[in-house]
């Protein structure tokens, strides 16, 4: 069994965590997040600048309170240290990568950088006991902010290459993703930053079918995604009733709305790659894996969509960012005997745009 350290600074949660590693076992021993929403919600979305220096400002106390609460010391006590090193914003990756060089290094410990992204196809495994419904190729469905991807996954995370990111997508936004989808939808109705759980909370109230919003990219040709039409039809639609006096007795049917047609998006390229690459099972992660319809849709249709299994989703503290994720993903690299060490842990650097 090994014991890793994460960090996760990519954006704008400040998190570290400590999780055990055993065979074909990922359990979390503690998690410790500092969550910048109520900073950033006056701007209507993430500043840069400010996400960075909180990230200074909170980063030790989370590693600490993380270490404290899993019962270790200090960071000496673990086997390797897990940091998100790519993409996100640049300053605040910096923030997390030194933490986690100086932490290494002082204690001559392996460092291993995690793709933000591997950290969400890796949340699905915590706390896991048993892996018999994950079932190869697996249709990994990674729906966040920042991301709406597609992959076909051939194997387990302990055979994962490298570039598995690249080598296994299928399917990817051409602009918003589905996360951006809701949080501009709901700035447009007035809703506070971020908006995605405001929008599924209101649409308990609303008819889906109320209002019809376009599900862009229909075609058979494609698995990408594009939500940015639908944007622009919430806004006019908005607008119109707005200056006929009936935008606040609508804003329910609004959300339920905006909400299906996004849900309605996202299934029907599941469903599509499903069928093209033959995949067994599926598995949705990242912060629009908590929406409530999209989890509610899939665990009532996964056999209509063709899957031998229902959908599995990380526990909902595991779908948005957090570092027991970037420690999960370090540590089937970490079994690979995929890190770095020594001097060479202090040639890593952040990345805000990868190629993989």
């Amino acid at each position: 069994m090994k014991t890793l350290l994460g960090i996760e600074s990519s954006c704008d949660e400040c998190s570290a965590a400590v999780v055990r590693y055993g065979p074909e076992r990922l359990d979390v021993l503690s998690v410790s997040t500092f969550s910048q929403i109520r900073i950033h919600r006056p701007y209507g979305g993430v500043v840069p600048e400010i996400a960075s220096r909180n990230h200074l400002e909170t980063v030790n106390h989370m590693i600490e309170q993380a270490l404290k609460s899993a019962g270790f010391s200090s960071a000496e006590a673990v086997d390797a240290i897990a940091v998100t090193n790519r993409p996100g914003l640049v300053g605040a990756l910096l923030v997390g990568v030194s933490a986690a060089k100086a932490l290494a290094y002082a204690h001559e410990k392996p460092l291993i950088p995690v793709h933000h992204l591997e950290g969400h196809a890796a949340s699905v495994f915590l706390d896991r006991v048993d892996r018999s419904d994950l079932l190869f190729p697996l249709l990994l469905a990674i729906v966040s902010g920042g991301h709406s991807n597609l992959y076909c996954v051939p194997g387990p995370p302990e055979l994962w290459p490298p570039d598995f990111l690249n080598r296994s997508l299928v399917g990817r936004s051409r602009d918003d993703a589905a996360g951006e989808a809701f949080d501009k939808t709901a700035k447009l109705l007035g809703f506070p930053y971020p908006g995605g759980k405001e929008i599924d909370e209101t649409a308990q109230k609303g008819n889906p079918k109320a209002f019809e919003f376009p599900r862009a990219l229909p075609q058979k040709a494609t698995l990408d995604f594009s939500f940015s039409g639908l944007k622009t039809a919430v806004a006019l639609t908005a607008e119109k009733l707005k200056t006929a006096g009936i935008l606040e007795k609508n804003i329910p049917d609004l959300c339920a709305s905006i909400q299906e047609a996004i849900v309605d998006a996202l299934l029907i390229k599941i469903g599509l790659a499903a069928k093209i690459h033959g995949c067994r099972s599926l598995a949705v992660v990242g912060g629009v894996a908590a929406n409530s319809r999209l989890r509610g849709r899939l665990s009532a249709e996964w056999e209509k969509i063709g899957f031998e299994s229902p959908p599995i989703f990380p526990q909902l503290k595991y779908c948005t960012d957090n570092a027991a994720m970037i420690a999960g993903a370090g540590a089937f690299r970490l079994a690979q005997g995929k890190f770095l060490r020594g001097k060479e842990l202090l040639t890593l650097n952040a990345i805000a745009n990868p190629e993989t």
